[in-house]
């Protein structure tokens, strides 16, 4: 789970069923007049640190605070195999990536209800979602009798070749976003989460792209390829025909600080690409990051696109909800409809 500075996976987590378990049986949970309900609490979180358990073990919660990833596997395999009503994520954005990754192989696409606590310094997810940031565990077991729930899919990033090899999660960069990402958290170190994060990052970096020379690392291409059904998203000049300088991709329908760049794309999977860091670009950023680029903005090498899928070559680190994985091959698609529970 995230904590301190980025951390880089030297691969993609094998997703395998835990042993004993059962996809077929695991997912259905009876009908019950109390919902058992199986909450995985990151102590690391930013609000969780040092903070007293507020809710302890009881009859119908399952209270488990993995110390490391690597015990999510089996936390997760005992609730499907107790048929938890609900699972609550006590975390960031992170806790949800590594919850929905390790799962996967255990759930398939058929999960019990989610319930996400935002205790984290970036909640991505429940700002989407709607849930405020002092959400706790009895609003969201109140939200749910209430039958509250919406659906969103995660972002499925696999290996090529090898599906089990996958991570999944809901804000997906390469190229200038994983040096912003890189910023973000020197951001945290000052005191600043959340919207004030991403319009502390969004700023700044296009604030040292645009003032930068060419050479600057801010404005420097990253090796990648992007293809659809086959076929390369066209690059439109700026940078060698195997470079582009951004690439941001999210299954989220809303953003914080007012950021709105995939309007008007009704795909789950949405993407965005700028093939090259020319200013005549950059001076657009507020309208590409509000999605009201013009067709003029967008033939100087923008591109915006909802698909099913995306085959994705980078030759350099990419980041997913907050932490980065390794340059190579992948295929970027939209996982199961989960159904969230909201306010």
């Amino acid at each position: 789970m995230m904590h301190g500075s980025i951390h880089l996976f030297e691969g993609l987590p094998q997703v395998d069923a835990a042993p004993g378990t059962d996809q077929r049986h695991s997912a259905g949970a009876p009908v019950r007049h109390r919902p058992l309900i199986g909450v995985i609490r990151n102590l690391r979180s930013h609000r969780n640190r040092g903070r007293a358990l507020a809710q302890h073990e009881s009859d119908d919660v399952i209270v488990a605070c993995p110390k490391k990833r690597g015990e999510l596997v089996d936390i997760i395999a005992d609730f499907a195999a107790r048929q938890v009503d609900y699972i609550v994520m006590d975390g960031g954005d992170g806790t949800v990536r590594d919850v929905l990754t390790c799962g996967a192989g255990i759930y398939g696409d058929s999960w019990p209800g989610l319930v996400v606590i935002p205790s984290g310094k970036t909640n991505a997810l429940a700002f989407d979602l709607g849930v405020p940031s002092g959400w706790m565990l009895a609003d969201g077991l109140a939200a749910a009798r209430q039958g509250n729930v919406i659906r969103r899919q995660p972002l499925v990033v696999a290996k090529q070749g090898d599906p089990r090899s996958q991570v999944q999660g809901f804000v997906l960069g390469g190229g200038l976003f994983t040096r912003a990402i890189s910023l973000g958290q020197k951001s945290h170190h000052l005191g600043a989460f959340n919207t004030a994060v991403v319009g502390m990052t969004a700023l700044w970096s296009a604030g040292n792209a645009l003032l930068g020379s060419a050479g600057n690392v801010w404005r420097r291409g990253t090796k990648m390829r992007v293809s659809i059904a086959g076929q390369e998203v066209a690059h439109l000049g700026g940078l060698p025909a195997d470079e582009r300088f951004v690439l941001f991709a999210s299954t989220l329908r809303q953003f914080p600080a007012g950021l709105d760049p995939f309007r008007g794309v009704t795909e789950p999977l949405r993407m965005g690409v700028l093939d090259n860091s020319s200013r005549g670009l950059l001076l657009r950023l507020g309208a590409i990051f509000r999605g009201t680029a013009s067709d003029a903005t967008k033939a100087r090498g923008m591109h915006v696109f909802g698909a099913d899928a995306v085959d994705w070559e980078i030759g350099d680190n990419f980041i997913l909800d907050g932490e980065a994985f390794p340059a190579g091959s992948y295929r970027v698609s939209a996982g199961p409809a989960l159904r969230f529970v909201v306010p």
